[in-house]
């Protein structure tokens, strides 16, 4: 197989990776807005501010991303000697690819993040409380 038939091949497995992982983290973070609706609309009708909802909802999606980036990281060190062969041109433990892949799963992140936190920011307080 040619080198770029393959290279292009991973390149587009780790793309689709990378979007199913934007895909479920939005889906557990949405889920888990959903779930704690009351207690934001409790947090918000006791005076807390959009921000705070926001940074809240943000701090639980980026403690997902940095658990995954950390077990990737310890399982990319870990099988880099069996998988060497397959790189072409990229020494196996190349500190930049390592960074650019770790900063490129925190900006999905962050953007997987967004929907769910502007609807935790919009949860009418009374409706929360009223909910149940």
């Amino acid at each position: 197989m040619p080198v770029h038939l393959s290279g292009t091949i991973v390149t587009c497995a780790a793309g689709l990776a990378l979007f199913l992982s934007a895909i479920g983290l939005y889906g557990v973070l949405a889920f888990s807005v959903n779930r704690r609706s009351r207690e934001i609309g409790i947090r918000m009708a006791l005076g807390a501010l959009p921000a705070s909802v926001w940074r809240l909802v943000l701090k639980q999606g980026m403690a997902l991303a940095l658990s995954g980036a950390v077990l990737g990281l310890l399982m990319s060190f870990a099988l880099t000697r069996s998988l060497a062969s397959w790189l072409y041109g990229v020494p196996p433990y190349d500190v930049a690819t390592y960074v650019f892949a770790s900063l490129s799963l925190f900006a999905v992140t962050s953007l997987a993040c967004y929907l769910p936190a502007r609807r935790a920011t919009q949860i009418d307080p009374l409706a929360a409380l009223r909910h149940e």
